[in-house]
């Protein structure tokens, strides 16, 4: 029941997709980050059939691109979008630690937040409109289940900068152990499977993951001291962003 209630969590929490609901208790946080990875699945299942459609109607490259960057969006509500530009301004500060982990804290919207918004939407954009090929765009779909695999390892594994919050509360209430065993496997089944659709695409997007892992818990860690709710959502955005330009470069130089 608390693996079922911990599903139901994820999906209520990181998603907009109805669920039942129930009174949240401590012990049923402790296999929510097992889950994260499928809101992914969900959002990498919606992209790749929005592919297939736009291929079968003609759709122009813009229209495709648009919609495919709006999809993590309209799936999660902008959760992760919403950590990014906090970080954002946070990072674009360059005040001391406390006062940046104050402005991740800060409601209002920064001017650095919406002129990094701005700009990310435009590579983001700007990158599914390269992606032609049907290889390409099945491990971009993949890259969105595996890059929350990634976010989830974070939060039971990296450094909380701070002792309240969401994220403190989904780490600390985590079975740790089974959530990393579980987050490990079913990233390296996902992984297997980039591979096996396209091993030069695979490659691609696995290097674009690690490297924004690297870059987000060494960019977290010093500026922030670790990481929170808002950093874990810049990772996700970041990632995404990532993964589909690298695959599009690789498209275009194949």
């Amino acid at each position: 029941m608390k693996v079922i209630k911990g599903f139901i969590i994820a999906f209520s929490m990181y998603s907009r997709i109805p669920m039942p609901q129930f009174e949240w208790k401590e012990e049923d946080m402790r296999y929510v980050m097992c889950f994260f990875p499928w809101v992914g699945a969900v959002i990498g299942l919606i992209f790749y059939g929005w592919y297939i459609l736009c291929r079968r109607l003609s759709v122009g490259s813009m229209c495709f691109a648009l919609i495919s960057a709006a999809i993590p969006v309209i799936v999660t509500g902008g959760f992760h979008v919403d950590g990014y530009m906090d970080t954002m301004d946070a990072f674009s500060s360059y005040q001391c630690r406390e006062r940046k982990l104050e402005i991740l804290k800060d409601s209002h919207i920064g001017a650095f937040a919406a002129i990094m918004l701005a700009a990310y939407y435009l590579i983001y954009v700007a990158a599914f409109t390269e992606l032609h090929d049907k290889k390409a765009v099945l491990v971009v779909a993949v890259s969105f289940f595996i890059s929350r695999c990634f976010s989830g390892i974070s939060v039971v594994t990296f450094k909380s900068a701070k002792n309240d919050g969401l994220l403190y509360t989904f780490a600390s209430g985590s079975h740790k152990m089974i959530v990393r065993c579980s987050l490990y496997i079913q990233l390296l089944a996902a992984f297997m499977l980039s591979l096996y659709i396209s091993i030069p695409y695979g490659i691609i997007m696995v290097a674009a993951q690690v490297l924004s892992f690297v870059y987000y818990r060494v960019r977290c860690y010093k500026e922030f001291g670790g990481i929170t709710g808002d950093t874990a959502g810049f990772f996700v955005t970041v990632c995404e962003a990532a993964v589909t330009a690298a695959v599009a470069v690789t498209e275009m130089l194949l």
